[in-house]
């Protein structure tokens, strides 16, 4: 698509998940907006249960949009991005649920509707980088799909395939309270053999390993604090507790140390003398291949995406568009590398 689309001939899309979306509210706003930019009229194309968005974006695509907005939850996000990935046109987020992990994770606005439109019709684009994974099911089916959050396997997983759809929507995020306690009841220990990128092959007993393009969660929590989004290498975590004293080093390092003391140049300071905990380990790459001996259930962006026995994820650095307010060109997240190159 050109550089200056021609306003007068420009049109969005809008992919919307009907079952978390006013749509009656949500069509004033566009229209609203749309008027006020002179584009043309917008066009609307509703997810299903058997796609959730990733044809829909393609579609709109196709018939020339000039910006697609998600609205929905992180699995409408996640969706749409797979559709848009490794293409020019943006994706504006309308975020909406339990989540709204990207939004969190590029401090965008949460809850003003309006404002989130405007910024599809006047907003600025950025590239950020797209996680890719290729999975293989217990009967030798293999599939691909695209997250830009965050990837796991393991307990993680199992929390979200054990949560009640219903309860979620009534009380957000604090249904994963009953799916995690599900989880730890069984065996959450996984045995699996994995490779990080031109690594020796290694075997690991594990209960959670989570890979990451960003690294807040839910509650504000601050799982990865280095991930950026923009680097073009994953950050991942394996979690490897040994017992209750296992789980309270983890608490204490995600919530008081990544939560608290890493938003402080003094506490970073304080934390670059300590020792790192094993319960645990950290590492970086641009790929890595999980196999186990054992189907494991996976989740993408907090969807459940069913058992798996094997894993490989790959980063397509700045493979996907995001549209994002003018006036936070310069204040969003950005890896140093990013930040260097926007100052040069």
């Amino acid at each position: 698509m050109p550089d200056t689309p021609d306003p007068s001939a420009a049109f969005a899309a809008v992919v919307f998940n009907p079952v978390k979306v006013d749509e009656g509210k949500l069509r004033g706003f566009v229209e609203q907006a749309q008027r006020d930019a002179g584009w043309a009229e917008s066009r609307w194309y509703p997810t299903s249960v058997e796609d959730p968005g990733v044809g829909q974006a393609r579609q709109a695509v196709q018939d020339g949009a000039a910006v697609v907005m998600a609205a929905g939850g992180d699995g409408t996000i996640r969706a749409v991005s797979e559709g848009l990935g490794d293409g020019d046109v943006p994706i504006a987020l309308l975020p909406s649920g339990t989540g709204n992990l990207l939004a969190r994770n590029l401090r965008l606005s949460l809850d003003r509707l309006e404002e989130s439109v405007r910024t599809a019709f006047t907003g600025v684009d950025r590239r950020i980088d797209l996680g890719v994974v290729d999975l293989e099911r217990e009967d030798g089916g293999r599939d691909s799909h695209a997250f830009v959050v965050m990837a796991g396997l393991g307990i993680d997983a199992a929390m979200i395939a054990n949560t009640d759809p219903e309860l979620k929507k009534r009380v957000g995020w604090l249904a994963y309270v009953g799916g995690i306690a599900q989880a730890l009841r069984g065996p959450n220990a996984v045995r699996l053999r994995f490779q990080l990128d031109d690594e020796p092959p290694r075997s690991v007993r594990v209960n959670t390993v989570l890979i990451g393009n960003c690294g807040l969660l839910t509650g504000n929590i601050l799982l990865l604090p280095e991930a950026a989004v923009d680097d073009g290498i994953f950050d991942i975590v394996a979690l490897r507790p040994e017992g209750l004293l296992g789980w309270i080093q983890i608490a204490w390092k995600v919530l008081w140390e990544n939560g608290v003391m890493r938003r402080s140049e003094m506490g970073r300071k304080i934390l670059s003398k300590t020792k790192e905990v094993r319960t645990l380990r950290y590492l970086k790459g641009k790929e890595v291949v999980f196999r186990t001996e054992t189907p494991q259930q996976f989740q993408l962006d907090g969807d459940a995406m069913g058992e798996v026995v094997a894993v490989r994820a790959r980063v397509r650095p700045e493979a996907l568009v995001i549209r994002i307010p003018a006036t936070e060109a310069d204040s969003l997240p950005a890896s140093e590398a990013a930040k260097q190159a926007q100052a040069a």
